[in-house]
């Protein structure tokens, strides 16, 4: 007979724990988000302009997303900055949504036809009349599915957070198997809330994208 050490207070805690994943999750894409569409939008009107902001950016998406937590918490340290690990990973997840929405964006504009744009334009569109009503609306439909898989990629990266001494979901988890030792049942059930919550975030973009289908 199945027999577990497992109770309503460790779920509660699991629970609490995907709560902070998702608080984290949230603070991290609106900080990417916002960056990302100011910078991939300059990237895409002023590429050589903006080639040093290109390099940065190529830092953070190629440097392991553990080293920018370990080496941002301790220059805050040395610092002397008064901020919360909490403050620390949502910077730090932001920074790094943020390197690669300006990509998903830039890429989006990009996807514009240019036949489309000097239609527009001959029309006796503005520049930001052109940008305003057809590129960002176009854009936005082309970059959407990337954003999203960006959004669920953010919430697994938040597993991250646990080194720098912040309770989420799978140090939640760590933390209730070192009390019961039964780590196969618990991890399968972090895992499972994982997964909820992603199919959640998962079928709202799709009926979001099916509501822009019907409207075209």
């Amino acid at each position: 007979m199945f027999e577990t050490s497992l109770t309503s207070n460790d779920l509660l805690f699991l629970l609490k724990g995907a709560w902070v994943t998702l608080e984290l999750t949230v603070g991290a894409m609106l900080i990417g988000t916002i960056a990302g569409v100011l910078f991939g939008l300059l990237r895409s009107v002023l590429p050589r302009a903006t080639l040093p902001l290109a390099w940065v950016l190529d830092v953070f998406r190629s440097v392991p997303l553990l080293i920018q937590f370990v080496l941002f918490n301790s220059l805050k340290s040395i610092a002397g900055v008064d901020i919360s690990a909490f403050a620390v990973g949502c910077v730090v997840l932001g920074v790094y949504a943020a390197s690669f929405c300006t990509e998903i964006v830039r890429s989006g504009v990009l996807a514009v036809p240019p036949n489309l744009r000097r239609a527009s334009r001959s029309l006796g569109m503005s520049y930001w009349q052109d940008m305003r009503h057809i590129v960002l609306p176009i854009a936005t439909r082309v970059a959407f599915p990337g954003w999203l898989n960006l959004v669920l990629s953010v919430m697994k990266d938040t597993a991250l957070v646990m080194w720098i001494g912040i309770v989420e979901l799978l140090r939640a988890s760590q933390t209730i198997v070192t009390r019961i030792q039964e780590p196969l049942l618990v991890l399968c059930i972090a895992g499972l809330i994982y997964y909820v919550m992603s199919l959640v975030v998962a079928r709202l973009g799709a009926r979001l994208e099916k509501r822009w289908q019907e409207n075209d």
